[in-house]
């Protein structure tokens, strides 16, 4: 029963001693132990197997139990120590409050002591200053009442002088005191509730009415619509009469500015009417004479009766021009069919130049003060067209290539006159661009014929192939053009003619450049009698002459610099066009037709020494090289090769030498049409004997050389050849080295041989393989083993190859064509 009693009490224990894991965490923290005691998660069973973990450590059981007595013991005294600590901690706690709140009280007294006392000398202070606030109002209020009935004894006085100064039209003292009245009202605006206030204001506004009519009237009386003779002078009255008018309301002022220039200009609508004949387009400057002269006559007679912010001189100008504007309109319109080219410049001309003296003249400003809307110059151009026309002159006669390319020049100040008065010539500007049309054409044809009269370029190999004559021509007329156009208008004007220039651009391309290439003879008809029998007879192959070379490498540069040009156009239209056209402005094709010229230039040169050396290579295919016995210095037909590269190539590169780019393109060409060609001639060589192939492998090695050497051959200059062209030179003749080197090697042991074979050429297939064989002269039948040991040891191709090479094997290859041919020549050889 005791030990049941036992087991409750300690289950009851710990039930109580469960922290949570808050509160253990806690503990932890104030007191670190690592006893495994102090541990929540403590295991008995597991402590006591810790302590005796074998039956020979029970021998020591009595010393850890006395050892944990003792330690209980000492658990035991510190509980009961902090216990018997804690006995009067409540009664302190209790008496440490109690004095707590005796202390606020206290505190809570002084504070309410002190807000009293605040609060009675807030009191105090009012009682002391309301009698100083009282004087304060007072003062205030009289000062303000002295202020109101001095403005108001001057507003009454002003007025009655004011009325009175009217009616004896003294303007001089009547614009001194209308605006000292206007400005004394502005401080009766709170009390216009007062009737006599309201009446002073009333009468204010009655005498600006009434000076501003009789302003009028004395305007209208001294300059009448209807008069027909002015006064000898300005009048001191009409002076002092615009300073009143400047005052009053700005209606009045822009009343007396209308009557004033529709007056002045009366005369110029009766000179100039569109019956008259000095009304049209051939006496323009006679429009502009007869406005300089007014304008000198306004200054000296008018000059100081108005104001000078008025600016009346630039306003009779600006009035001027947009009279001579619709006057010049509607006689265009009516006489249409007698407007011509040069008289339509001619009144451009002189218009451009008035505007460009206005410009200098006066500074623009009544065109945004609501009277006039000022027009949009054009744009600043960098473009170097743009020039003074000695200039244009001295270019015409020596125009270099870098015309284009000049500095910029810097921005001229925008002209606010510009288009005031020639924008009425832009509907007819037809004319000039049916004009352009018409000269370009003719420009074209006499390019055609000054190049038949005079013929090719003769050779000039010191400095380079030289640019066509009429190419720097041709842009020296786009560029004049496109002056004119741009200073009489910047929009569907200018699309229209660059539409011209496109066209006559591609006419250029095709009638001077690629009219004038030579012709090949493959392209006047293939085959022909007199060919074969040339062949048969053993002469050489047509080739250019050094006229018709350096005609191509000049036609050539010519092309490459109308492309740079062309491009640099387009870019100075779309400065000179307006902002919202510029997308229509697309010289694109253009420069892709000269681009096609280049690429057709190029292709001729590489024909022409690619025919050159075919009979070299047919020879070398003939040859019997089964019968070669030693190997000596390179054959014959390499000789013959390498003599049409230098005669060829240094011609070339010369008459290239301002645009290098194109000369290895020329050199990159060659290479890629030459060496497949070769390595093609060099499987027709069979059967070939070991010492045959060492030759040819010489032979190859030689060749390689020259054609690394092609792009500085024959020059005093050595220069490394580019990486691109060394590199499509090494990859293909390296090719033929490995296939002649395999051309050499023994065919037995076989699978020796076949390894060889994949290890030196890095794209064999089985034709290839074939065409080896057939260099070392086996027989079918050892073939065929041959070829199937090569299948069995070749990678297995990827999927769809399959498909690719029985494709291949239906398309006749190169090689089949020109065995076709071949057979074609010999069967009409022998009927010959």
């Amino acid at each position: 029963m005791m030990e049941e009693e036992d087991l409750e009490f300690v289950e009851e224990l710990e039930s109580v001693l469960q922290l949570t894991p808050e509160v253990q965490l806690a503990i932890e923290q104030v007191f670190p132990s690592q006893d495994a005691l102090d541990q929540a998660d403590f295991n008995a069973v597991e402590y006591i197997n810790t302590l005796f973990p074998t039956e020979q450590s029970l021998a020591n059981i009595d010393d850890v139990v006395n050892k944990i007595r003792l330690k209980i013991r000492r658990l035991d005294d510190n509980i009961r120590t902090v216990v018997r600590g804690q006995t009067n901690v409540g009664q302190d706690g209790r008496q440490a409050l109690e004095e707590a709140q005796k202390a606020i009280q206290q505190l809570f007294g002084k504070i309410k002591d002190i807000k009293d006392k605040a609060e009675k000398s807030e009191q105090m202070v009012k009682e002391i200053t309301r009698d100083i606030k009282q004087l304060d109002h007072a003062k205030r209020h009289l000062t303000t009442s002295i202020t109101t009935l001095n403005h108001l004894h001057m507003l009454a006085g002003g007025v009655d002088s004011l009325e009175a100064m009217t009616r004896r039209r003294q303007y001089g003292e009547v614009a001194n005191l209308l605006q000292g009245v206007m400005n004394v009202l502005e401080h009766f605006h709170k009390y216009m509730g007062i009737p006599q206030i309201r009446q002073l204001s009333e009468r204010v506004k009655a005498a600006q009415t009434e000076l501003g009519q009789q302003i009028l009237a004395d305007f209208e009386e001294a300059f009448p619509s209807q008069g027909t003779k002015r006064p000898g002078g300005p009048s001191n009255v009409l002076r002092d009469a615009c300073l009143v008018a400047n005052i009053l309301d700005t209606r009045i002022k822009q009343e007396i500015i209308k009557k004033f220039i529709k007056q002045h200009l009366s005369e110029y609508l009766v000179l100039f009417q569109e019956n008259q004949d000095v009304a049209w387009l051939d006496k323009i400057d006679r429009r502009y004479a007869w406005v300089k002269r007014q304008l000198v006559d306004y200054e000296e007679k008018y000059g100081r009766m108005f104001p000078r912010e008025w600016h009346m001189t630039e306003r009779i100008a600006v009035e001027f021009c947009h009279v001579t504007r619709t006057e010049l309109s509607k006689i265009m319109r009516a006489r249409a069919k007698e407007i011509e080219v040069k008289l339509l410049l001619f009144a451009i001309q002189r218009t451009t130049n008035f505007e460009g003296f206005l410009a200098k003249r006066f500074s623009g400003c009544t065109l945004t003060d609501g009277t006039v809307k000022k027009l949009e110059s054009p744009p600043p151009s960098t473009n170097p067209f743009l020039e003074d026309e000695a200039a244009q002159e001295m270019e015409e006669l020596a125009m270099e290539k870098a015309e284009l390319d000049q500095p910029k020049k810097p921005k001229a100040p925008d002209n606010p006159f510009h288009g005031i008065v020639s924008k009425c010539f832009e509907p007819h500007l037809y004319v000039y661009i049916e004009s352009q049309d018409k000269n370009l054409g003719d420009l074209i044809d006499r390019f055609v014929a000054d190049f038949k009269a005079q013929g090719p370029p003769k050779p000039n190999t010191d400095e380079g192939g030289a640019v066509l004559p009429s190419c720097a021509d041709l842009f020296v007329y786009y560029k004049k053009c496109m002056v004119q156009c741009s200073q009489l208008s910047t929009g569907e004007p200018m699309i229209a003619l660059t539409t011209i220039f496109q066209k006559y651009l591609r006419e250029y391309a095709w009638k001077i450049l690629s009219g004038n290439l030579p012709k090949t003879s493959s392209s006047s008809g293939g085959l022909t009698i007199s060919s074969l029998l040339k062949e048969k007879e053993g002469s050489e192959v047509a080739k250019f002459t050094l006229e018709e070379l350096c005609l191509i490498c000049s036609i050539l540069s010519t092309a490459e610099y109308c492309l740079a040009t062309t491009q640099q156009l387009e870019e100075k239209l779309k400065e000179k066009v307006d902002v919202s056209l510029t997308e229509r402005i697309n010289l694109t094709g253009e420069m892709d037709t000269f681009s096609t010229v280049i690429s057709s230039s190029i292709q001729l040169l590489v024909q022409d020494l690619d025919a050159a050396c075919d009979p070299a290579l047919t020879a070398m295919s003939k040859m019997q090289w089964q019968n070669v016995e030693h190997v000596g210095d390179q054959s014959p037909y390499v000789t013959s090769v390498i003599l049409h590269i230098k005669q060829n190539v240094p011609i070339i590169r010369d008459n290239l030498a301002s645009t290098r780019k194109y000369f290895t393109q020329f050199c990159i060409k060659f290479a890629n049409s030459f060496i497949p060609k070769f390595i093609t001639h060099l499987f027709k060589c069979k059967p070939i004997s070991m010492v045959g192939a060492e030759q040819l492998l010489l032979d190859t090695h030689s060749l390689k050389m020259v054609l690394l050497d092609l792009p500085s051959i024959g020059s005093q200059v050595v220069r490394k050849a580019p990486a691109s062209y060394t590199k499509i030179v090494v990859k293909g003749m390296t090719r033929a080295e490995m296939i002649l080197k395999v051309v050499m090697a023994p065919h037995e042991p076989l699978v020796v041989f076949v390894d060889n074979y994949i290890k030196l050429l890095t794209d064999c297939n089985t034709e290839t393989f074939q065409k080896i064989l057939d260099m070392k002269g086996l027989k079918r039948s050892e073939q065929s083993s041959m070829l199937e040991l090569l299948r069995q040891r070749l990678p297995t191709p990827p999927s769809g190859t399959e498909g690719s090479s029985s494709l291949s094997l239906m398309t006749p290859t190169p090689e089949q064509e020109s065995s076709r041919i071949r057979k074609l020549e010999k069967l009409i050889k022998k009927r010959l």
